[in-house]
């Protein structure tokens, strides 16, 4: 009898399977942008009526929820009802003591909330761009914060499409209006750092920034300019460079300017990590810091206080970002309304010994370097 009962099982299970692969068929055919262009509205709102958020339209959540049906699109995981207390935090790279910084802030956001944090880091130039995407959107995440100078469409819409909640950190380029995204006051950044180096007496300033399709650089050189012609000291282009934001790029770029035949008295660097660059220079070139050569940077990173001399630079709030970050995500995890989709931090000028009162006596022809 128990043989014949599980025989019946079987074909039961046999009979049955051809309609469940058919369904599973219909629903991967069926994809959310394939609803949208139906319902005549974008991909996040149906990622936001999938996943139970309240800020759509009754009429629009009405519809989509009609289509929806309608094409039989399955529902029974929403992220909402699967919470894994897991977020996923994907770094251009983790090499720097500035995705340090930000991870830090990120955990201990985590930690208040009982929210586990998994880091990945994806490097440029990856021959499958978008195979981290879909591993994000295959796991149970609760959300994902993105440390990427560029993320494409093609890996936000991947997400979006997911239903997955998202927010950008330090962006190169301002994201698309429905990205929410946290940043700093770069222009009041470099603003701040020239007007500290035109108060000491310095007039021939020179400025390395980060790369020049950047955001965030251009903002800094804005604000280097602004300072200078507030001043009324005319602006030099001869005295900007664009750098990578790493020792290597500031080094190369403060060999250019320590070379020129009236080289400047100081140096305006947007990162940390370049103004160490500008040290190792300025060494080379047998010129002391600050005497010869006044330097500031911009991060404020934990190791610039015990340089040699210490450095002035400009505080950017990076572990404040990350758990701004995360505190947007936690908000959009849950269903509830940004305040702002856009939230820019202060930054605040840090003054150590990396800076002094110019003086022309000082100004000596650069050495060969050695």
């Amino acid at each position: 009898m128990r043989h014949q009962e599980d025989s019946t099982a079987r074909q039961q299970q046999v009979g049955t399977a051809p309609r469940r692969d058919s369904a599973r068929l219909l629903e991967r055919k069926t994809t959310l942008a394939v609803i949208a262009a139906e319902a005549g509205v974008s991909l996040p709102t149906v990622s936001k009526v999938v996943n139970g958020r309240p800020d759509v339209a009754p009429a629009t959540r009405a519809r989509v929820e009609q289509l929806l049906d309608q094409h039989q699109y399955s529902r029974n995981g929403l992220r909402r009802n699967r919470r894994s207390g897991l977020i996923d935090v994907v770094f251009a790279g983790l090499d720097s003591p500035w995705a340090v910084e930000i991870l830090r802030g990120i955990e201990e956001w985590g930690a208040q909330h009982e929210t586990a944090v998994a880091v990945s880091s994806v490097r440029h130039g990856n021959a499958r761009p978008a195979s981290w995407t879909s591993a994000l959107a295959s796991h149970h995440t609760d959300g994902v914060i993105l440390v990427l100078t560029r993320p494409t469409e093609t890996q936000l819409g991947q997400l979006r499409s997911a239903g997955i909640p998202l927010v950008v950190i330090d962006p190169a380029n301002t994201p698309p209006p429905d990205i929410p995204s946290v940043g700093a006051t770069n222009w009041a950044g470099g603003l701040a750092a020239t007007e500290h180096l035109l108060s000491l007496g310095h007039r021939r300033i020179a400025a390395i920034t980060g790369p020049a399709d950047f955001l965030c650089s251009l903002a800094r050189v804005d604000g280097y300019r602004s300072a200078l012609e507030r001043a009324g000291v005319t602006f030099d282009q001869g005295l900007v460079r664009y750098g990578d934001f790493q020792h290597e790029g500031g080094f190369a770029r403060a060999v250019e300017l320590l070379e020129l035949p009236e080289r400047p008295t100081a140096i305006f660097a947007g990162s940390d990590q370049q103004a160490f660059g500008v040290y190792e220079a300025a060494r080379q070139h047998g010129l002391r810091i600050p005497e010869d050569l006044s330097v500031v940077g911009f991060d404020e990173l934990p190791v610039t206080r015990w340089a040699s001399p210490p450095l002035t630079t400009v505080r950017q709030p990076l572990a404040e970002m990350g758990s701004t970050a995360a505190q947007m995500l936690g908000e959009l995890i849950e269903g509830l309304p940004l305040r702002s989709t856009r939230v820019e931090l202060s930054t605040e000028l840090i003054v150590r010994e990396s800076t002094a009162p110019a003086g022309q006596d000082r100004i000596r022809l650069p050495r060969q370097s050695r």
